[in-house]
Formats: structure tokens, C-alpha cells, sequence
């Protein structure tokens, strides 16, 4: 039934926005607890874990991320999880976020001076004591900026979520666009929803990497 573009396509809308930002977060913070546990694997004294770090990392950045997400939806049912989409969606781009910010915090903490880990381990401080007080809050510097860009990119991302049913603010333009034949408006009102939460991170990003480079 075709209708007007009224206040039911505007609150779809607004759900879909709200949609997005919540998977976003989701996939944001789990994803930088696993970045976290791939980085510090990825420069580990172990060659094993640096390579599944690495093989891991290659795997997430070297393949689509709907790709990434179809495995997700229909591999885990084939292991007995029958997930809904908001979970299937959630760790489909946790995993993506984990390989993503994994390489980004692997290069920021390689990017930390190595006389600051020598001079650490000179006075006695064990490895766990050297990443929390010495290395780690140096590499979140350094990384910062292209973290707050990665976000950006995984924002955008949740669109291609709605390929496996998940109700985010693309699917819920192209709902509306279905309804009411008013695409450019429904796409148009999407559009600046997406740039209403992009553009700020994008330049917070910008001048964070100003800043960083002021500092060098």
C-alpha cells in the first residue's frame, strides 16, 4: 500500500538511527577488548600466537565484511547456535572491529620507543606491569586518531547488516523509500542522518592527527 511520507516513515527512521548507534557501540567496545587481546598477541614474544594473530588479522581485512557477516549468520546454526540477527550482526562486526583495531593498536605499540620497554624491564617491571604503565598508555595516543577514523568506517558499515534482515537506518530508508515511492526523500533523510554521526568523529579524527603531528 502505497502512502504519503509521514510521521510512521520518520520515527522508522529514527529507529533505524538508533539501530545503527547501539550496533556500532556494540561492535566498538567488544571490538576493542578483542583488538586489545590480538594486539598484544600480534607482538608477543611467541611466534604460535603472533601468527594466529596474523593469520587472523589477514583473514578479517583481506575478505568483505558481508562476507564476514554470512559466515556468521549461517555458519553458526550449522554448530547448533541459532543466533537472531541482532547477534549474528553484533559478532559479525566485533570480529571485524577485532582484526581492524587489533592492527591499528599493533602499530601504535610498536611504534612506542624500545628503549622506554628496555629501560622498563632494567628496573624489574614484569610484562604485565611494562604494557599497562609504560607501553600501553603511549600506543593509545598514537593510535587514537585512527581509531576514532576506524569508527567512522564501522558506523557506515552497519549498512551492509541489512543484507541478512537487521533493521538499521539504510533498511529502514529503503522500507520507507518501498512504502511511500519517495526515495530521495527516505534516502536523503538517511544520508544526513549518517553524516549528522560521522562527520563530527571524522573531524575529532582529524584534529587528533593535528595534534599528534604538532607534538612530533
Amino acid at each position: 500500500m502505497i502512502r504519503d511520507f509521514s510521521l510512521i516513515e520518520v520515527l522508522s527512521i529514527v529507529a533505524g538511527v538508533k539501530a545503527t548507534v547501539l550496533l556500532s557501540l556494540i561492535a566498538f567496545v567488544g571490538g576493542g577488548v578483542g583488538g586489545l587481546l590480538v594486539a598484544l598477541l600480534r607482538t608477543s614474544a611467541g611466534f604460535g600466537m603472533r601468527t594466529a594473530a596474523a593469520s587472523f588479522i589477514d583473514f578479517f581485512q583481506g575478505t568483505p565484511m558481508l562476507m564476514q557477516l554470512f559466515l556468521v549468520y549461517y555458519g553458526l546454526p550449522v554448530f547448533g547456535f541459532h543466533v537472531n540477527v541482532w547477534v549474528a550482526a553484533s559478532v559479525g562486526l566485533t570480529l571485524h572491529a577485532s582484526a581492524f583495531l587489533g592492527d591499528i593498536w599493533r602499530g601504535g605499540i610498536e611504534a612506542v620507543p624500545r628503549g622506554q620497554t628496555e629501560a622498563a624491564s632494567a628496573l624489574g617491571l614484569s610484562y604485565f606491569h611494562r604494557m599497562i604503565d609504560v607501553v600501553l598508555p603511549q600506543a593509545f595516543r598514537l593510535s587514537l586518531a585512527p581509531t576514532v577514523g576506524f569508527l567512522v568506517q564501522l558506523v557506515k558499515g552497519t549498512s551492509l547488516t541489512a543484507i541478512i534482515g537487521f533493521v538499521e537506518l539504510s533498511r529502514s530508508a529503503q522500507i520507507a523509500a518501498s512504502t511511500t515511492y519517495r526515495p530521495l526523500l527516505a534516502y536523503g533523510a538517511a544520508g544526513i542522518c549518517y553524516f549528522v554521526i560521522c562527520f563530527p568523529l571524522s573531524r575529532y579524527a582529524s584534529a587528533l592527527e593535528k595534534r599528534l603531528a604538532a607534538r612530533v
